[in-house]
């Protein structure tokens, strides 16, 4: 058991330093000609790299329940939410608002963080095929909504203290608002760059200070203000429905038997 335990923890850490090099590497690889736009930004690898996500996540589940730390009847929940946080992807809002990463959040602090992050991966999947749209982009927001969910496993267990604890989990969701926004950027902006505004574009040997400063720059132009929705709106639905569910997720746990290593059922 504490062997397939470590074989889930090291497939996770395999998918996140996969989802992390394939966000890096165009910095230590230049691409030869940075588009104006960059719309073909990984149109060569970005299935690859789905196909390889999708097998992890396929193998941290039967690794999952080869620990015990989950059971098929969880593993039904993660398809039924996995579902349901897909619709929600759909629901609209002013600028970058998304309902869809309220679950990962709750859901990764209830049931752990291989829960989060396969429920994060596999939405974003399961919304892209059924009209959210398919493209280069796609397994980035895969990687990254799971890292929402897979680090809100790692949050403290407030649940003595329910109204902390909802405060705690909105502002995490917040935090992540941001943080989506800042990581996902990176998997075209390599590949862009305007002559008129070239202060705000990275181009090979600038120097890691100001490949810092001219991201900052594009960033703060491009992608804040709708960072801001998406955080706003992470944080208010999590502060207004958290409670709530948070009890209906534990509740279907104890009924499961579902106990996550390390943490006392409520």
């Amino acid at each position: 058991m504490r062997t397939a335990r470590l074989l889930t923890a090291a497939i996770l850490a395999l998918a996140s330093l996969i989802g992390l090099a394939a966000l890096l590497y165009p910095f230590v690889s230049p691409p030869a000609a940075p588009a104006v736009m960059g719309p073909g930004a990984h149109s060569q690898d970005a299935p690859l790299i789905t196909i390889v996500l999708v097998a992890l996540c396929l193998g941290a589940v039967l690794a999952a329940l080869g620990s015990g730390e989950t059971n098929s009847k969880m593993v039904a929940i993660l398809g039924v939410l996995t579902a349901v946080n897909a619709v929600l992807r759909a629901v609209p809002g002013p600028a970058g608002f998304a309902a869809v990463f309220m679950l990962p959040v709750l859901c990764g602090y209830a049931y752990g963080p291989t829960f989060g992050f396969l429920l994060g991966t596999l939405s974003i999947l399961v919304s892209g095929l059924i009209g959210a749209g398919v493209g280069p982009w796609l397994p980035f927001q895969m990687f990254v909504t799971g890292w929402v969910g897979l680090t809100a496993g790692w949050l403290p267990r407030l649940g003595r203290w329910p109204r902390l604890e909802v405060a705690m989990l909105g502002l995490w969701g917040l935090v992540w608002g941001f943080l989506f926004g800042a990581l996902l950027n990176l998997w075209f902006w390599p590949y862009v760059f305007q002559a008129q505004q070239a202060e705000m574009y990275w181009q090979p040997g600038v120097g890691l200070l100001e490949t810092l400063r001219r991201y900052a720059a594009f960033y703060v132009v491009t992608s804040l203000w709708w960072d801001i929705g998406r955080a706003a709106g992470n944080a208010g639905l999590t502060w207004l429905l958290g409670m709530p569910l948070l009890r209906l997720l534990r509740r279907f746990g104890r009924r499961f038997r579902f106990v996550v290593a390390g943490m006392s059922p409520e």
